[in-house]
């Protein structure tokens, strides 16, 4: 099994929606950060990418068949390259406003807020952190406008490097068509799944951290 589908997009564009879409259309598993807390062994393999360290992608993505949001949408590069014959979603909100909004209104806190350094969290707090707050935005995810910024670089850097035929860029309100002709599977017969509000997000960072 290998990656088939490389996702570039930032967390809080429709990634946990993406997921349950891509798994449901077949692409089975989907790798999500939300893998990554169910499964905190992987966290060493991503602080090595964080601290720009060689990894065995094989290995990190054994079983899986696609792969959206953070962390492994900081790799797209790495990835694109080592999967040529993957395909590349790269998932917007409908402005940059609005995805700001949710990543402050969800994801910031949990980047730039370091549990004590004995807490079971402080790895992938350490690696978040890197990879997210310091590495994409420059040590600056607070200030919206450098925010929104790495979210528009992002996406130009995506179109730069990516062939059109090779490339979707994508809203997860535009439904099932256009990802399906894309990726050259039928329309599933059942609405698009919509998942992972603010509300749910924290929730389920609660229920992780809690456990």
């Amino acid at each position: 099994m290998t990656l088939e589908v490389i996702g570039s997009g930032f967390g809080r564009t429709g990634t946990m929606t993406l997921k349950c879409a891509l798994e449901k259309l077949g692409f089975s598993k989907c790798y999500h950060m939300l893998e990554v807390f169910e499964h905190p062994e992987s966290v060493a393999d991503w602080g090595k990418v964080a601290r720009g360290e060689p990894v065995d992608w094989n290995k990190v993505f054994k079983g899986y068949r696609a792969s959206i949001d953070w962390p492994a949408c900081h790799v797209w590069r790495e990835l694109a390259a080592q999967y040529p014959n993957a395909k590349v979603l790269h998932t917007v909100r409908s402005s940059p406003e609005k995805w700001y909004q949710s990543f402050s209104d969800t994801i910031l806190h949990h980047i730039t807020t370091a549990p004590p350094a004995d807490d079971p969290r402080r790895p992938w707090w350490d690696m978040a952190n890197k990879i997210v707050a310091v590495d994409t935005f420059g040590g600056r995810p607070d200030d919206k406008e450098t925010a929104i910024a790495a979210y528009k670089k992002r996406e130009a850097d995506v179109r730069a490097a990516i062939e059109p035929s090779r490339l979707l860029v994508y809203n997860v309100a535009e439904g099932w068509e256009p990802l399906c002709e894309f990726l050259g599977v039928p329309v599933p017969d059942e609405p698009m799944p919509h998942t992972n509000t603010t509300e749910e997000f924290k929730a389920r960072l609660a229920e992780s951290q809690n456990q």
